[in-house]
């Protein structure tokens, strides 16, 4: 059963914006960290950008000002804005809550994956 669903991955031109977005689809007792890491076959994965519970965000050096990632606590949700897509942001992109039990453990949460091409 997915907690973490994932939508807005496709394809666009390398110059061009994509925006995903990841609810949880059960409550969590309480969110920590929300964020994305990406995968491309044969490599490592990788952090994109995450922001913590009081909103501060950080990002991987590639993405350089391009990217923007925000939360709605409310609506359990995240979302990455990608603007100026390269070749090289093409992979698989994951979302990952960082969340706290009421029994103080400390768990991750991975969504499926949504494909990423920027591709002309």
């Amino acid at each position: 059963q997915e907690q973490l669903v994932e939508s807005g991955g496709g394809v666009a031109q390398p110059g061009g914006s994509l925006r995903l977005s990841c609810t949880a689809s059960e409550s969590f007792f309480r969110i920590l960290t929300m964020g994305w890491s990406r995968q491309v076959p044969g490599k490592e994965r990788e952090m994109v950008a995450q922001i913590s519970d009081s909103g501060r965000q950080s990002y991987g050096d590639f993405v350089k000002g391009r990217f923007t990632i925000s939360r709605d606590n409310a609506k359990n949700t995240v979302s990455l804005q990608m603007n100026n897509l390269k070749p090289e942001d093409t992979a698989v992109y994951y979302c990952i809550f960082k969340t706290l039990s009421r029994e103080n453990e400390i768990r991750t949460h991975w969504g499926q994956g949504t494909q990423v091409t920027a591709s002309s």
